[in-house]
């Protein structure tokens, strides 16, 4: 409480209010935003201090578990707000923090975008997006698997097989976070058993094994146009762009060599 010169009191509620509007114009002038200020609705609006602490990577959502804390890239490219897998690495001091929960909060599940980066050769070559069938189990999964939230992640996951190659229905096979040569990849949901659309063209995207199978997080991304009227079945997604990276790995001497070196989701501006 205070006491001004003719002696009535200070409300403090008003004395906040000031407190909190002198703060929002340093903040205006300085361009800095106050550690643990950062909200999943300051990403959705990316005005310009925090469109700068996303450029210089000072932007983490991070979770904790009965292992400890780990954290998430969110990176802003083309336009386009990215959440990357959770990773078990110190979060450094001038992070601006998030829940990891409220940023996948973010997400639509009627469209939502996964990635993968795809590498070989010691270098990075490209980022292949999928557009996830809307809600699907199947769907969920994957994208449980491109950002860790289970512990799990397809990032560092090899390709370990291309089927047909340069023949319709062309394909690679990913995808095994177990064992990373195609003997594993268990389910890290139940009750995965729904109708899947089918397709025959290039992009699509395709759980390999029945939904609850050892294998089920596996998936096979076509890069050939099938024919003959051959549909392939359990198809969660459609790349909508990249699709030229993952030709140019199956042309690649050695598909083993090919890594998802980075993997995540898309999240909506």
């Amino acid at each position: 409480m205070m006491t001004t010169e003719t002696g009535a009191t200070a409300d403090p509620v008003h004395l906040r209010d000031s407190a909190s509007s002198i703060m929002n114009k340093v903040q205006e002038i300085t361009g800095e935003i106050p550690q643990k200020q950062l909200t999943v609705e300051d990403l959705r609006r990316m005005r310009e201090p925090v469109k700068r602490l996303v450029e210089a990577g000072r932007v983490l959502a991070v979770h904790e578990d009965q292992d400890g804390r780990c954290s998430a890239r969110i990176t802003l490219q083309d336009g386009q707000l990215f959440l990357h897998s959770l990773l078990r690495q110190p979060t450094p001091a001038d992070a601006h923090t998030l829940q990891e929960s409220e940023v996948v909060g973010m997400l639509e599940p009627s469209c939502t975008l996964a990635f993968l980066d795809l590498g070989w050769a010691g270098s990075t070559r490209g980022r292949v997006t999928i557009r996830l069938t809307p809600d699907t189990p199947l769907a969920r999964q994957f994208v449980l698997l491109c950002t860790g939230q289970r512990g799990h992640t397809y990032r560092n996951t090899k390709l370990f097989g291309v089927v047909d190659k340069g023949q319709p229905g062309e394909r690679v096979r990913g995808g095994d976070y177990e064992s990373n040569d195609g003997e594993g990849g268990a389910s890290l949901l139940p009750h995965l058993q729904e109708q899947y659309r089918e397709s025959d063209r290039a992009g699509a995207v395709c759980s390999r094994y029945g939904p609850g199978g050892p294998k089920s997080a596996q998936f096979a991304i076509i890069t050939r146009d099938h024919q003959d009227g051959h549909q392939w079945a359990r198809c969660i997604g459609d790349v909508v762009s990249g699709l030229d990276v993952v030709r140019a790995a199956v042309n690649h001497s050695d598909i083993t060599e090919v890594t998802v070196v980075d993997c995540g989701v898309v999240l909506p501006l």
